[in-house]
C-alpha cells in the first residue's frame, strides 16, 4: 500500500462541513468541548455550535480553535493569497467561514517577518461575533455603516470615521445593530490567514503552548495522556544508567 501523498487532505476533505472537520479533529486528538473551549478562551456552548454547523466562527475564534486542536486556520479555511503588496477593490474576494453574514477581505501582504493582518468586514444587520481574547492587538476603522464595539463590558458605537485601538486580551466582541450592512477596516497582530509561518500550537496566555516548551503539553499528548487515565493504564519509568 503506497503512502498517502498528502496526509491532511485525507483529513480534511473539501467536501466536509467546518464544523464536523473540526469535531472529527478534536475526537482524534480525545479532547474534550471543555479542553478546546479553555484553550481557545471562548464557551463550551459556542464551541458545540460551531461543531455541529449551527453557527460560523470569526477568523480569530476560529484561528484560535485550530491552534488548540495543533493545526493552523488554512488547514480549515483557505485564505486568498497575500502576494503583492498592493490590491484592487474589484479583483478582492470575500470570503470567510460563512462570508454571507461576515465576510472578509484581505488587504494585507505576505512576505517574511511582517506581524500585521489587515482585512475589510462586511458585517450584516442583526449580526453579533461571539466573544474572545487573545494575542496582540487590533484597530478598527468604520467605512460603512456603524457598529457596535464591546471590550472588557465597555460598549462603543462607531460611525463613519470613528476609530478604535485596543489590545486583544480584553474580551471584546461586535454587533451590527442596526439594519444596514456595516463595513469596516480591521487591523490585528494575530495570523488570521495562516501563513506568518509560526508554530501552530502556540497561543499566549492560553493553556496550549509551543509543544516544545518545558511544563507544556501539545495536543496529541494530553490526548493521549486522558486516554490512558481513562483505561486504567499509567506511565511506568524507565531507569537508565547512572555514568560512572
Amino acid at each position: 500500500m503506497q503512502p498517502d501523498s498528502d496526509p491532511k487532505a485525507k483529513e480534511f476533505p473539501d467536501n466536509q462541513p467546518l464544523g464536523q472537520r473540526l469535531r472529527n479533529r478534536r475526537l482524534k486528538l480525545g479532547l474534550t468541548l471543555q479542553d478546546v473551549a479553555d484553550g481557545a478562551r471562548l464557551s463550551v456552548g459556542f464551541i458545540s455550535q460551531v461543531e455541529r454547523d449551527l453557527t460560523s466562527p470569526s477568523l480569530s475564534s476560529l484561528v484560535g480553535i485550530a491552534r488548540v486542536l495543533g493545526r493552523s486556520v488554512a488547514d480549515f479555511l483557505v485564505a486568498p493569497e497575500g502576494s503583492s503588496p498592493s490590491t484592487r477593490q474589484s479583483r478582492r474576494q470575500v470570503y470567510g467561514p460563512n462570508p454571507a453574514a461576515f465576510g472578509y477581505e484581505r488587504i494585507s501582504a505576505n512576505f517574511p517577518g511582517h506581524v500585521l493582518s489587515s482585512v475589510i468586514i462586511h458585517e450584516t444587520p442583526g449580526h453579533r461575533s461571539e466573544p474572545i481574547r487573545h494575542e496582540g492587538e487590533e484597530l478598527f476603522y468604520m467605512l460603512e455603516g456603524s457598529i457596535t464595539v464591546e471590550v472588557d463590558g465597555d460598549c462603543t458605537v462607531l460611525r463613519p470615521g470613528d476609530s478604535m485601538h485596543f489590545s486583544s486580551m480584553l474580551r471584546h466582541s461586535t454587533w451590527n445593530h442596526t439594519t444596514r450592512p456595516a463595513k469596516f477596516l480591521h487591523v490585528c497582530t494575530m495570523d488570521v490567514f495562516g501563513d506568518a509561518g509560526g508554530p501552530a500550537g502556540q497561543v499566549t496566555g492560553s493553556r496550549v503552548s509551543d509543544p516544545k516548551q518545558p511544563g507544556q503539553q501539545n495536543p496529541e499528548a494530553r490526548g493521549a495522556r486522558k486516554r490512558s487515565a481513562a483505561s486504567g493504564d499509567s506511565p511506568t519509568k524507565k531507569k537508565g544508567r547512572k555514568s560512572r
